[in-house]
């Protein structure tokens, strides 16, 4: 099937957008026990702009794109060195991330009404469900049916990871399949106070298919039912994952024994609302696996993806901290906790007060473990599990309607999970950190 539009003279147009920029003081990243603390301090920046074309009734054509989203003073671009030379990605020198120098389109679909529902067709939002919890939003292509049957809302869809024809990856098997995409259906029964939703996904993974002994494909389901719901002064969601299937199905001339994809998920969060305060706690759980459990092959999460969309605190695996200071390596140099939350077990609890209606003030508190002790209990040498506490204050100021601005104080105190798992990882030592931020942020 072939979707086309073309855009005529009375075409109006909506813009949409944030720019936000922050600025932070890291004491410790390294989390090592030393004097030499490798202290980091630096500004970020990012300028969003999502325009919303109106065709007709019913038709429109949207567009994103993120422009300077960089570190202030960063000059080392691939290729050259000069600032601002057209639009290129930064060398990952120093752990430093791929940053966009300048206009970058990111998204472009069209979306149509017809008798039987809603199509979004292009490049468009993917890795959103339920609740945060396990949610990794990119820009996928994607053909997306949407429609309604009384309280229920049917979600359809197909999606593109990767297509073969188009890569110039050498390795491919001529004769065959070797793309990866995803199918799913959604359904989400809307009441009085909140929504729930059951979504089910396969991925048909045969990207891995290639001319070699160790040729194999991914088949995976994914199961994700959630609830949102509000009664009286009290707000609660939840959400299960349960990813299952095959993660590894070995093709001749491999002799290889197919490998099970089995994981679990699970989060839950409650807030109470008390006039100008409120607060609440949160448990979250993503499945880990230890290296020697061959029966079980996909450790990492239920969904596949990660759960960067849901930070818990302003510190600990907080996906918009690791793009501004580069991440953190454990001071065994063989352990990073990142802001995918892949095998952990993290609790919070967090309460807040609005002295006015444009000032928020917050405390979190909040300890993080492992699942699972990833090593093989042969080389481990340290079975700590313990990621660290963290302790948040924050204060955030509405100088405008759509102009907020933020300060806030992290401290963490290191596990010695971050010792890492190594032979010699037992005489690894560990330091805290501390972290203060501000952040002014514009959006329209």
């Amino acid at each position: 099937a072939a979707f086309s539009m073309t855009a005529s003279a009375a075409t109006s147009v909506s813009f949409s957008g944030a720019y936000y920029v922050v600025g932070l003081y890291a004491n410790n990243p390294s989390l090592r026990n030393t004097d030499n603390t490798n202290s980091r301090a630096n500004y970020w920046q990012r300028f969003r702009v999502q325009p919303v074309f109106q065709i007709a009734e019913g038709l429109t054509l949207t567009a994103r794109m993120d422009a300077m989203e960089k570190g202030w003073g960063s000059t080392d671009w691939k290729g050259k060195f000069d600032d601002m030379n057209l639009s290129r990605k930064e060398i990952p020198v120093g752990g430093n991330p791929n940053a966009q120098e300048n206009f970058e389109f990111e998204r472009g679909y069209m979306t149509f009404m017809t008798k039987i529902g809603q199509f979004d067709i292009g490049y468009q939002s993917s890795g959103k469900w339920g609740t945060d919890f396990l949610d990794d939003e990119k820009t996928r292509p994607r053909i997306k049916l949407t429609t309604k049957a009384g309280p229920v809302t049917i979600i359809a869809l197909l999606e593109k990871q990767f297509e073969s024809a188009q890569s110039s990856v050498a390795g491919y098997k001529g004769t065959v399949d070797t793309d990866n995409d995803n199918y799913a259906i959604g359904a989400i029964y809307g009441f009085k106070g909140g929504n729930a939703g059951l979504l089910y996904k396969f991925t048909n993974n045969r990207a891995t298919r290639l001319e070699s002994a160790g040729s194999f494909k991914t088949q995976t389901h994914y199961l994700a039912p959630y609830l949102k719901a509000t009664f009286g002064p009290v707000y609660v969601e939840g959400e299960l994952d349960w990813l299952f299937g095959k993660a590894a199905k070995f093709e001749a001339p491999s002799t290889s024994a197919d490998k099970d994809a089995k994981s679990y998920a699970a989060y839950v969060k409650a807030r109470v609302n008390m006039g100008p305060a409120y607060f609440g706690g949160a448990f979250q759980w993503i499945q880990g696996q230890k290296q020697d459990d061959n029966d079980k092959t996909d450790w990492t999460n239920a969904s596949g993806n990660g759960s960067q969309d849901l930070d818990v605190g302003i510190y600990l695996a907080n996906d918009a901290l690791q793009t501004w200071k580069g991440g953190g390596t454990g001071a065994g140099g063989n352990f990073t906790f990142d802001s995918a939350k892949y095998n952990s077990v993290i609790y919070s609890v967090f309460g807040g007060f609005n002295p006015t209606p444009k000032l928020n003030v917050q405390a979190l508190i909040a300890y993080a473990q492992l699942d699972k002790i990833e090593a093989a209990a042969a080389v481990n040498q340290n079975d700590s599990k313990k990621l660290g506490t963290e302790f948040d204050i924050t204060a955030s100021y509405k100088i405008y309607d759509n102009l907020t601005y933020m300060v806030g104080a992290a401290y963490f105190w290191t596990g010695d999970a971050f010792k890492g798992f190594g032979a010699n990882s037992a005489s690894n030592s560990v330091g805290n950190d501390y972290l203060l931020l501000n952040r002014i942020a514009l959006s329209f």
